[in-house]
């Protein structure tokens, strides 16, 4: 049952969250829809476009269908097919459409969730063996930061273990740079459950948060395809199966996404030692993030997360 009501895959009803979508200051206005449709974790792409075609109020089924070939089971329950590409089964092991609004899970039915302004929305045939719960990812950015959650923008703060490091400057300048206004703060401040947080610094100094500490479990507790050791120094990249794949040490970071229950999501921008976040904030930003669920990287560059191969 929870492999189905995955698979259905939809975006949670923020009702909570719009409380907080007021007084967020200047920023660039949301911009327009965008539609992209990939297979195997964001590895392959189908269809990618910033300008879908769109016909009065879509939901996100209604915007799929207008834009692709797609077959439905359960009496259009969830989506079978986009442009033949099929769920089922792949190699003895089941493979499914999940879409994602903003870098969100789904939580709804396709059908029952609106498109609103500026939401970029994002359909991936995957693996799910390891996990069908993947509350967030950061193959969208500059979303959720920029257009919100359910059409409504939240605040954001970037958490930093050092306010003057270059990497807390980065991260800071890259949000600003795509028009968000986000404040700075000292990681341990408090949660802020309708707050977009992006918490910046090595992982004994981040991993401390509640809000992160699934981490540490893997991607059935988190949704990401690596695991930190207690002590942060070992960061392990996994398969999409959860067999482990490279163990990175010294100057490797991570760049995740993840979230507890209703509350806004959390991003990391993070790794094993100060040299590796200072190379996961470089690699802050569209070209190392887009169509990827999570992102390790190291010295030699980005590697997408799950880790593809044998």
């Amino acid at each position: 049952m929870r492999a189905l009501l995955a698979r259905t895959a939809s975006l949670l009803t923020l009702g909570a969250l719009a409380l907080a979508g007021c007084g967020l200051g200047a920023g660039r206005t949301p911009g327009s829809i965008q539609l992209s449709v990939t297979r195997d974790f964001g590895a392959g792409r189908i269809q990618q476009t910033s300008a879908p075609k769109v016909h009065g109020q879509e939901t996100v089924m209604s915007l799929l269908r207008r834009n692709d070939a797609v077959t439905t089971r359960f009496g259009g329950g969830f989506v079978q097919s986009i442009d033949g590409v099929s769920g089922g089964q792949e190699g003895a092991r089941p493979v499914d459409w999940f879409y994602y609004v903003n870098g969100l899970e789904a939580r709804k039915g396709a059908a029952e969730t609106s498109v609103h302004p500026g939401d970029h929305v994002w359909w991936d045939r995957h693996d799910w063996s390891e996990t069908d719960h993947i509350p967030a990812v950061v193959g969208s950015f500059p979303e959720p930061f920029l257009s919100g959650i359910a059409g409504k923008r939240l605040p954001v703060r970037v958490e930093c273990a050092t306010s003057s490091s270059a990497a807390c400057r980065t991260v800071t300048t890259r949000l600003r740079e795509a028009g968000v206004p986000a404040a700075v703060a000292a990681i341990g401040g408090g949660g802020a459950p309708h707050t977009l947080r992006v918490m910046v610094g090595p992982w004994p100094k981040v991993g401390g948060d509640l809000s992160t500490r699934p981490i540490l479990s893997g991607p059935g507790a988190s949704g990401i395809y690596a695991r930190f050791t207690r002590d942060g120094r070992t960061l392990t990249l996994l398969h999409q199966d959860g067999r482990r794949g490279r163990m990175l040490l010294a100057g490797a970071g991570l760049i995740a996404a993840t979230r507890q229950a209703e509350d806004a999501p959390v991003w990391v921008v993070t790794g094993t030692d100060e040299a590796g976040v200072a190379l996961a904030a470089r690699a802050f930003g569209v070209p190392v993030l887009q169509n990827r669920f999570a992102v390790a990287v190291t010295a030699e560059g980005p590697l997408a997360l799950p880790q593809a191969g044998p």
